[in-house]
C-alpha cells in the first residue's frame, strides 16, 4: 500500500450556482446550493485514500461545529488524524464559491485555523514523513511550514509534490526541495512574479522553474490536458474529455491520483494520464468530496 503524507488545509465550501456573475453591488439569487467539506489538503488526502493509499494528514481546525464535521469526515474516509489539531479561539477555514452553469467558479475564502499550522508542528510529523513514499503540500497554510515540510521530505528521500495553489510568488528556497511541481498555467506565471496572463509561453516559464531546482513540472491546462516538463524536454498529455458540471476540486483530484501513481511505481507519463482521468471524473460531479473517485470508479470511468 502506498503511504502518503499530506500537509494542508481544511475549508468548508459554501457553493451557490448562478446563471452569470454579479456586477458590483448586485445581489443574485442562485438556483442550487451545496455545503461541503474541502480545502486543498483535505481534498487531496481524501482523494488519495479513496484510491487506496494509507494517508496521514497534518492540518489545523477551529473550535466550531465545522471542526466536528471535519473529524467525522476523516474517520469515514480512513484518513489518519493523529496530527490534526483543533485550535481554540479561532474559526475553521471557510470558502464561498460562486458556480456558473459552465462549471467555472470563483471563490472567496477565509483560512482561519489553517493559518496557525506553524512549523513547530512539523517536529512531531517528521517520523510520518520519513516513513512515507510521497509528501504532498499546497499553499493554503503558512509558507514557512510548507517549506519546512519539503525540507524534511528531501532529508528523508521522500518524493515531494507541491501544488502551488492558491498562486503566489515563491522565492528559490521554497522550491529547492520540490521534486514535482503541479501549477496550472496562471500559477506558473504567478510563481515567477509575473501577471497571471503574461504572454510568455508556458514552456519557457517552466524552464525557469527547472533552473531553480525543481525536478519535474506538470502544468495542468484543463480542457487542453497537461504538460510534462523536465530537463529532457516537453511532453503533452491529452485531456480526458467530459461534460463538466463543476470544476471545483479537479486539481486536487489530479494531484492525489498523480501522487498515488508515483507512490505505486508508475512512470511519470502513466501517472499523469491517471491524474487527468481523475480530474475529469471530479468535474462531472457537484461538490468536491462526492466527485473524488474510488479506485474502482477511476478504473471504470469512461470519457465522453
Amino acid at each position: 500500500m502506498a503511504r502518503i503524507a499530506v500537509i494542508g488545509s481544511y475549508v468548508v465550501s459554501l457553493t451557490v450556482r448562478v446563471q452569470r456573475r454579479p456586477v458590483m453591488g448586485e445581489a443574485l439569487i442562485g438556483d442550487l446550493f451545496d455545503m461541503g467539506p474541502g480545502g486543498k489538503g483535505t481534498n487531496q488526502a481524501i482523494a488519495a485514500a479513496r484510491l487506496g493509499a494509507q494517508v496521514d494528514l497534518l492540518a489545523c481546525l477551529g473550535d466550531d461545529p465545522f471542526a466536528d464535521s471535519a473529524e467525522q469526515l476523516y474517520a469515514r474516509e480512513s484518513v489518519t488524524t493523529d496530527h490534526v489539531h483543533r485550535i481554540s479561539g479561532t474559526n475553521t477555514g471557510v470558502g464561498m464559491v460562486t458556480l456558473l452553469p459552465s462549471g467555472e467558479n470563483s471563490i472567496v475564502g477565509h483560512l482561519g485555523a489553517n493559518l496557525l499550522l506553524h512549523p513547530h508542528l512539523l517536529q512531531e510529523f517528521e517520523p510520518v514523513i520519513a516513513r512515507s513514499d510521497v509528501l504532498m503540500a499546497q499553499l493554503e497554510v503558512p509558507l514557512e511550514s510548507v517549506t519546512r515540510a519539503l525540507e524534511l521530505g528531501r532529508k528523508h528521500r521522500v518524493l515531494t509534490i507541491l501544488n502551488p495553489a492558491p498562486g503566489q510568488t515563491l522565492q528559490p528556497d521554497a522550491l529547492a526541495h520540490v521534486d514535482v511541481l503541479t501549477p496550472n498555467e496562471s500559477e506558473t506565471r504567478i510563481l515567477l512574479g509575473l501577471p497571471p496572463d503574461d504572454p510568455t509561453p508556458t514552456e519557457d516559464l517552466a524552464g525557469r522553474l527547472l533552473d531553480l531546482g525543481v525536478e519535474a513540472i506538470i502544468v495542468t491546462r484543463g480542457e487542453e490536458g497537461s504538460l510534462i516538463i523536465t530537463a529532457r524536454g516537453v511532453e503533452a498529455v491529452p485531456p480526458t474529455r467530459v461534460q463538466a458540471l463543476d470544476v471545483t476540486g479537479a486539481g486536487d483530484s489530479f494531484n492525489a491520483a498523480l501522487a498515488v501513481g508515483l507512490a505505486e511505481g508508475q512512470d511519470l507519463r502513466t501517472a499523469v494520464e491517471q491524474a487527468n482521468r481523475a480530474g475529469a471524473f471530479t468535474t462531472t460531479h457537484l461538490g468536491v468530496i462526492d466527485g473524488l473517485p474510488t479506485r474502482a470508479e477511476l478504473r471504470d470511468f469512461q470519457s465522453t
